[in-house]
């Protein structure tokens, strides 16, 4: 086994396990995906990447972080995806959704503008979290239980229409301090019914989504999700390892496939923990100690690096980000680097 070993979750089997991370662009129009993720997205198809995923993508236009991000909670931008996904298709790559929505790190500015703030004047709308804890220098508005309740619907509905469109998967991002994040971390969740307090209350709205989600998408469909595995806080309310070793198991057994093993979202990471592989070892014990499959992230950059990952069984996937925007076809190049035979787009053969 290794980095371009075919790996099979559920009836989708991707042709290797480079998969290029979510990774947002800010270049959306009303949450529609333009030629720009096209191009973006289909560039690393013709790359060789096994998974395509799409950046994070809002279930509602108050799930967006700034106006510029892409969603999928109306028919327009669910065709403008079909497109993508069509492209994505045609070389031989798998595609999957990234669903999400930000709580209470929304109403931004772009990221040219330092992503301040968004005045109501400019089309910023009210946040509104698990409790009313400041982030990004907002304090925002709690959610009542029936608000919690829609937003599982919000999530059902945009599922629907990620299988309408095509995709291959869909992963729920739980991770990074957006809402689900916002919940189950007790640094931001403060509340005191059923979605607050105890480690399996602070849970329950990202368990409960995951199992309605699971139950509207096909069952050949592999459901992934992203988390947290760390809040990198020393504090006694930050979540542990330990904490995301006993939620991988709970979404396990409802029917998640795979966890992707991030960190953060809060606070800033000091840069001498940031290093290759730095988060490797959450991905390895989540594995390990549960028997779900796990997708690597952090600072993977090298093809002799990632293939060890998969050699030396710490994860089944490498999520890779930034190298992808560096190099649109790091998978061909690391299968030459490897010594590894893969199939080249014929438009490309005379240069590899």
């Amino acid at each position: 086994m290794n980095l371009f070993s075919p790996l099979t979750l559920r009836q989708l089997t991707l042709k290797n396990r480079i998969v290029v991370s979510p990774m947002q662009q800010y270049s959306a129009k009303n949450g529609i995906p333009g030629n720009w993720h096209l191009v973006h997205l289909g560039g690393r198809a013709v790359g060789g990447a096994g998974l395509i995923m799409t950046e994070c993508t809002a279930v509602s236009p108050e799930g967006l972080a700034t106006l510029s991000d892409v969603g999928i909670w109306n028919d327009e931008q669910k065709d403008a995806w079909k497109n993508i996904v069509d492209f994505v298709h045609e070389q031989d790559a798998k595609i999957g959704m990234q669903l999400w929505h930000s709580g209470g790190k929304g109403s931004l500015k772009h990221p040219n503008e330092k992503m301040k703030p968004l005045p109501k004047e400019e089309g910023g709308w009210t946040v509104k979290s698990s409790s009313p804890t400041e982030m990004n220098g907002v304090i925002p508005e709690e959610l009542t239980v029936d608000e919690i309740q829609e937003l599982k619907v919000k999530f059902v509905e945009a599922s629907h229409r990620a299988v309408e469109a095509g995709f291959d998967t869909i992963e729920l991002h739980a991770g990074h301090g957006y809402l689900f994040h916002q919940f189950y971390s007790a640094v931001i969740n403060k509340r005191n019914d059923e979605y607050g307090g105890s480690l399996q209350n602070r849970i329950r709205f990202l368990v409960e989504t995951v199992g309605e989600v699971r139950r509207s998408i096909p069952d050949g469909m592999p459901l992934l999700v992203r988390i947290s595995a760390v809040d990198y806080l020393e504090t006694p309310d930050a979540w542990t390892l330990d904490d995301s070793i006993i939620l991988a198991k709970i979404l396990r057994e409802n029917g998640v496939d795979l966890i992707t093993a991030s960190g953060g979202g809060f606070a800033n990471v000091s840069k001498d923990r940031v290093f290759p592989n730095y988060q490797v070892p959450f991905s390895s014990t989540i594995r390990q100690q549960t028997g779900i499959a796990t997708g690597a992230v952090g600072m993977i950059t090298e093809a002799v690096q990632a293939n060890d990952i998969i050699v030396n069984d710490e994860a089944d996937l490498i999520f890779i980000a930034r190298e992808h925007l560096r190099d649109p076809y790091f998978a061909l190049h690391s299968a030459k680097e490897l010594e590894l035979e893969v199939e080249i787009p014929w438009q490309y053969k005379r240069a590899f």
